[in-house]
């Protein structure tokens, strides 16, 4: 399935595509030890990596020109199914393994193209795109909310260093069958009592970057990556869906000021991992909407590697004070 999403009307003519098999998603297999569900999906080790420019699968079609994913000359924001599902609607029941508990790995996994231009960002897209994107994002939570997904994680990886296989300028979308380990802790904190708003405010303006329409753009006290952003409603909200106007225009506008204090600071484009950490389909009455932003980078040539002590016990070695970052951040 392909999503046009824009502003004007348009008189979008397809171009020719070739029918390209989709995979149908891989199986889930529980962990024991760590209490989490994992997809195994062997087909993803096959899918685009670094195409050349003129390649590009991101692409509007052009007549005469290459296939790409989304077969019109024009178009201002387009999200379609990947082709290279981890999770889908139809995926298939996985064999019986003796002592592993597995689970077909029903969900859905989208592209979502910020723009038909190859090169850009969150910042140089400007605020009518990023308007239209939150829109978008908006409607993808309901839309697969509406088909049954428990949880709905929209994402960027940006740079070479987060792993990221094609650099026109996009995202991703997965709705998950089961409400992941980490989302479902904070589900858990929200539920208990704890109160993001609070810590907000506690934390403003020391820890704070900008503030927009009621939105605050923030280094967490509690931050685990140097230079960590996150962007959140000042007043309790389960998702953009429930922000208000001006919220949604400063959630724009702090988009594209984060991306743009980033790659001022580290003077490059900034390599990072982003996410919409919104209220599951269900259970969301107390949860706090964030937009969190995780920098692999803490210095200019320096990267931030997630290495055995992250990587085996989950605890974090942070190399940079939250002050400090917010600090630096601030002063761009």
């Amino acid at each position: 399935m392909l999503y046009l999403y824009g502003r004007e009307p348009h008189t979008l003519l397809p171009q020719p595509q070739d029918k390209d098999a989709i995979a149908t998603g891989g199986e889930l297999r529980f962990h024991p030890l760590r209490g989490e569900w994992n997809v195994y999906a062997a087909h993803r080790q096959n899918r685009t990596f670094k195409p050349a420019a003129s390649a590009d699968p991101l692409a509007p079609t052009k007549p005469n020109g290459p296939a790409t994913e989304i077969p019109f000359e024009d178009f201002e924001l387009a999200i379609f199914e990947n082709k290279f599902s981890a999770l889908h609607p139809l995926a298939p029941n996985p064999p019986v393994l003796n002592g592993i508990s597995s689970e077909t790995a029903s969900g859905a996994c989208e592209v979502i193209v910020y723009t038909p231009d190859a090169e850009g960002s969150l910042h140089t897209i400007g605020q009518d795109r990023r308007l239209l994107l939150i829109t978008a994002w908006i409607d993808r939570y309901r839309s697969l909310f509406a088909r049954g997904c428990d949880y709905v994680l929209p994402f960027e990886n940006r740079g070479d260093e987060v792993g990221a296989t094609l650099h026109h300028p996009h995202g991703q979308i997965y709705g998950f069958g089961k409400v992941p380990l980490v989302q479902q802790a904070a589900i858990d904190a929200f539920a208990a009592g704890y109160d993001l708003a609070e810590e907000i405010s506690r934390a403003m303006p020391g820890y704070g970057l900008a503030e927009e329409g009621g939105m605050a753009a923030y280094c967490p006290r509690y931050a685990r990556f140097p230079y960590e952003v996150w962007i959140a409603p000042q007043q309790r909200r389960a998702g953009p869906w429930e922000c208000s106007e001006a919220e949604i225009e400063g959630f724009a506008t702090l988009l594209g000021d984060v991306t743009r204090r980033y790659d001022a600071f580290f003077g490059r484009p900034t390599p990072y991992m982003f996410a919409l950490h919104s209220a599951p389909r269900e259970s969301g009455d107390t949860y706090h909407f964030t937009a969190q932003f995780y920098p692999l980078l803490r210095g200019p040539d320096r990267v931030k590697y997630l290495a055995s002590v992250e990587q085996h016990t989950g605890v974090f070695t942070v190399d940079v004070m939250p002050e400090s970052a917010a600090m630096a951040l601030r002063s761009v």
